[in-house]
């Protein structure tokens, strides 16, 4: 789930604030990004139906009020991914958060990856290949990780320098102890290992 949900929470915390504090825009920039405002009140706050996009290439569409979202409205994430919801002088009430792969994500009974079905997505809508064609990721074919790195899910980790970059190898964030464990646990690396006999074989089995 951690791999699935990175990069939703960090976006959605911020759309309680004027989209003027945000982008650190004036009045005419933010005219220019509001594709089809009804109005632009004094101090920049927007009205009615209109588009947004933060710095993160994180786009908003939907409605807005006194320059914060309010109404229905989509925020579309880089990553293809989207999060449709009904939203509250810039909080959102209810929503639904879809991965870039059409799984909707549920609260209660997320029956995904639960570790009795560990079928990918795409496996799932497309069953499984055969033998000796198995799928190492969700993404067919598999993305090549640069020596020495990981892929933890919206881009590449470099256990190095700490940094967690895109696809494109635009600087996401520095992962925290928490993520660096998690990454260096359960992602795939970008090398292999000789990993060993674990245990003592049975001499019945020599």
């Amino acid at each position: 789930m951690m791999m699935r949900m990175n990069g939703f929470d960090k976006h959605v915390g911020k759309v309680g604030m004027r989209l003027s504090e945000l982008k650190g825009e004036y009045l005419s920039q933010q005219h220019e990004i509001c594709d089809t405002c009804m109005n632009v009140m004094d101090g920049g706050g927007m009205e009615g139906k209109g588009k947004y996009e933060f710095p993160t290439e994180t786009k908003y569409e939907g409605d807005m009020k006194d320059g914060m979202f309010h109404g229905k409205g989509t925020l579309f994430f880089p990553n293809g991914s989207k999060y449709d919801a009904s939203w509250e002088n810039g909080i959102a009430i209810e929503g639904k958060y879809t991965f870039a792969d059409g799984l909707r994500y549920e609260e209660e009974n997320w029956e995904y990856c639960d570790g009795y079905d560990r079928r990918f997505y795409t496996e799932i809508c497309n069953g499984l290949k055969p033998a000796g064609r198995s799928q190492l990721t969700n993404r067919v074919p598999p993305r090549d990780i640069p020596e020495g790195c990981y892929d933890c899910g919206d881009g590449f980790y470099n256990p190095d320098t700490r940094v967690v970059v895109d696809y494109n190898q635009k600087f996401l964030r520095n992962a925290d102890d928490d993520e660096d464990e998690w990454i260096r646990r359960t992602c795939r690396k970008g090398w292999d290992e000789i990993v060993g006999i674990k245990g003592r074989i049975p001499q019945s089995a020599a």
